[in-house]
Order: structure tokens, then sequence, then C-alpha cells
């Protein structure tokens, strides 16, 4: 069997970038395992353990700053030190960090060149695209809109916290079908930050709730075939449309987050009323928020807004046109400035930072990946795909699954349940993830703990395995 670089099958690019004397030097093409190969899997192994490490390398960095006196003349030496130590703490930054003595090791191994060939031939696209899309889908125009139809929404609900919980949850996650997930996740953080974090829940439920969040951004875009990575490559490769996506996974994926937020809302339903009590004390006595604009938003510049976001997720695999349809917004935002928030890019940048390091690293897992899932039984192929998933981006092991032959429509349900499924268990499953992980961060006292996060998307994802088991075509 010939391992190709996904990416390069599915898109067809490989003429145009001339990448087929890299993938050859790389072992890529025809594998042979190699030295190479050894130590791209260990760094990384490294880089996810790093990712687990996060909130242990800031309390140490935390704990040594405690112990600097204030006038040692050195303070300001060691406060530097610090400063990298807590660099060292950001989740955002792991992958590209460990991309970098991978670049190295490529360089020294094969050639200077082979290793920029290598950069220059991954695919982008997505990690750029989810720059834009979390800088849009944050202006006040879409926030003021989300929040007022959500409002209504809630309203005929009773109005109170629990039911912006609830819809937030349940409405906000299938609305990445239409916005994308990254869209989507966008929103509803910001909305959950706004509604429900910002009334201080106890960490189980702060991470209860972003548990089920992340569970249902990566199952919430299955009711159509393009609002995530995953799902699109898979349903180009295999010919699914929107009709065979709804049939066959939509109904399922809204029943899966039906189930699981109906049973994290009975458990947790006594402290839900409680923080529904606060705020509605807070609110009486609730100052304006001075960087709040006073003057409403103009209907026309709203519809701008929703215009320019469906161009862009029309075109988001074209990186040039959604690019250069972002630096005329730019423009236009600066020129309507008196409505709108200020474009803060740095989180998302972030954001795009940690993908493209998860894009570089990924692509060099396929030679053990393919052939343990082509080892397998359907069955063991769904669980699999959850397992992967939590330690790998969802839509790396979707690009993966397609070159696996011959696959029947058992294994093709399986895999592409399992990618979606498991794609909340950790913040690098699913892409979007990071943009919830930046966002709700500030509301975690000592970080996201990628173990408590685990925990809490565990039930979710296991409610989902049930139901695309028992719904399957495992039995017949």
């Amino acid at each position: 069997m010939r391992y190709f670089l996904a990416e390069e099958v599915l898109s067809k690019r490989a003429a145009k970038y001339d990448c087929l004397k890299t993938n050859d030097v790389l072992g890529l093409e025809g594998f042979e395992f190699s030295t190479f190969h050894l130590l791209a899997l260990i760094l990384f192994i490294i880089a996810i353990i790093h990712t687990f490490s996060t909130n242990a390398i800031r309390r140490f960095a935390r704990k040594i700053e405690m112990r600097i006196p204030k006038r040692d003349k050195t303070r300001m030496r060691r406060a530097i030190w610090i400063q990298f130590l807590y660099f060292f703490a950001e989740v955002e930054v792991v992958f590209a960090l460990w991309a970098i003595p991978l670049f190295l090791i490529i360089a020294v191994m094969h050639g200077w060149n082979t290793a920029l060939e290598y950069l220059n031939t991954r695919d982008f696209t997505e990690p750029v695209f989810v720059v834009v899309i979390m800088a849009l889908t944050s202006t006040r125009p879409i926030v003021t809109l989300a929040e007022t139809v959500l409002r209504s929404i809630v309203r005929c609900l009773g109005n109170s916290l629990s039911a912006w919980w609830y819809t937030l949850l349940t409405l906000g996650p299938l609305l990445g079908s239409f916005i994308t997930e990254t869209g989507a996740m966008a929103l509803c953080a910001l909305l959950l930050s706004r509604q429900f974090y910002a009334y201080k829940p106890s960490p189980k439920l702060c991470y209860a709730t972003i548990g089920l969040l992340f569970v249902n951004i990566s199952i919430g875009g299955v009711l159509t075939d393009f609002a995530s990575p995953a799902v699109l490559v898979l349903a180009h490769c295999w010919e699914w449309n929107t009709v065979f996506m709804l049939v066959n996974f939509g109904w399922k994926a809204v029943l899966g987050i039906l189930i699981s937020n109906a049973t994290y809302w009975v458990y947790f339903r006594k402290e839900l009323a409680e923080l529904g009590h606060t705020k509605a004390v807070l609110s009486q006595v609730q100052t304006p928020n001075p960087e709040e604009p006073d003057t409403p938003v103009p209907f026309w510049i709203t519809t701008i807004h929703v215009l320019v976001i469906v161009w862009i997720v029309f075109i988001s695999h074209y990186p040039a046109v959604f690019i250069g349809s972002f630096l005329f917004f730019l423009g236009f935002h600066q020129a309507t400035r008196h409505h709108q928030y200020a474009i803060r890019l740095s989180r998302p940048l972030l954001v795009g930072l940690f993908l493209a390091g998860l894009v570089i690293h990924g692509s060099l897992q396929g030679w053990w990946v393919v052939p343990l899932l082509h080892s397998l039984t359907p069955l063991g192929v769904l669980g699999v795909s959850i397992l992967l998933t939590g330690f790998t981006d969802n839509t790396g092991i979707s690009y993966l699954a397609t070159l696996v032959p011959y696959w029947g429509p058992a294994y093709k349900y399986a895999v592409f349940t399992g990618v979606v499924a498991g794609g909340g268990l950790t913040v690098i499953a699913n892409a979007p993830n990071p943009a919830g992980y930046v966002l709700l961060g500030k509301h975690f006292p000592d970080g996201i703990s990628p173990l408590k996060l685990f925990l809490a998307a565990a039930l979710p994802t296991f409610i989902l395995y049930l139901i695309y088991f028992m719904t399957g075509p495992f039995f017949t």
C-alpha cells in the first residue's frame, strides 16, 4: 500500500507544488520506516504531553514568582525566565514550538531545501480561515444579532440563566451547520462568557459546560456537508450530500445534544437556579459597560456583516480570496467604528498558530494511523477513531481515513461518527476547540485542566457513541 499525504491526494495539488520529491525524501509516498519517522513521532508525543502539562507549568512559574523578594536586584533578570515559563504554559504555542525542532531535524537529515519545501506544501487554509472567522464573528453587529435572536427564544423559555445555558448549548452548536463550527464556537463562547460564566459558576459546572460545548460543537456541524473540515473532507471524498448527512447523521446529532444537555441540566439544576437568582440581583445594580457604544447598530451595517460572513464561508477554501475580502472588511469596520468593538486579533492569531503547528506535525503521522484503522472491524474503527481524535485533530484522522482502500459503508460510517463524536475530548481534538479555549480560559483561574476537560466531555461522548452504535449498520 502506498501512503500519500492525504491533503495532496484530495486536492490534487502535487503537480502544482512539485511536492512529490519531498514526499519521496521524507518517506511519505512509499512508506519505509526510518529514524526520521521515529523522531517525528517522538516530537508529536512530546507536544501532546506538553499540551497536557501547561497548567502544571503555569503553577510552577507562579510558585517561583511568589518566592522572589520584591527588592531583589536580580528580580528583573529572574522575571525574564519566569515569563519564558508562562510562555511555555500557553497551550496555543505548543505545537508551533515543537515544529521548530521538527524543521531542524528535516533540515539536518534531508537538507534545508527539503525542510522549506515541506513547510511550504502544507495546507494552512484552515488555520487562516479560523483567524478570519473568529475576528468576524466577534464584531459587535454579529454578537448583537446572535444575542437578539437567542434572547427571543430564551424569553419563550422563561428568560432565566438556565434557559440561556440550555439554549446556547443546544441551538448554538446546531447553528454551526450553517455558519461553520468555528463561527458557532466563537459566538457560543462569547455569549456563554456574558450570560453564564460572568456569574461565577462552580468549577464543576464550569468544566461540565465547556465539555458539553466542545462535544456539541463537534457534532453540531453534521447537518450539512460543508460546516467543518472533517465533514467536508469525508463528504467530498465519499460523495455525501447534505440530504445524506441529515438523514444518516444529522438527526442523531440533535438527539445526542438534547440527551447530553438534559442529563447535565438535571444534575446541575439547583446550582443553575441559584446562579439565576444571582443574575437577577446583579442585573438591578449593574452599571453600564463604558466600552459598549450607546447607539444601536444600524440594520444595514448588520446586513453587510452577515453577507461578508456568508461570502467568506462560501469561498473558505480559497485563502487568497477570503483574505483579500477580510482586508476590505477591515476598511469597512474602520469606517463604521462608532458602531463597532475594536477588533482584537491576538486571540484569533494564537488559535491559528496552534492549528498551523498541528498541521505540520499531523501530516507525518499517517504511517501508523492508516495501518491501525485498516486492521480493525467497523465497530473497532468507531472506538479507535474516538480515541485517536482525542490526541490529534479529527481533520487529520479524516484525511488519513480516505487513504484506506476498499472500505464499505459500515467502515465509512464508523470512522466518520468516531471523529465527530470524539471532537470534544481535548483542546486539540477539533479545529474550533482552541477558539473556545482562548475565549473561555479567563473564567478558569488556574487555566483549563486537560484531564478535567476530558472527564467533563467523556459522558456526552459516550452518549453519542451509544446513539451511533445502536442506530448504525453494525447489526446488518
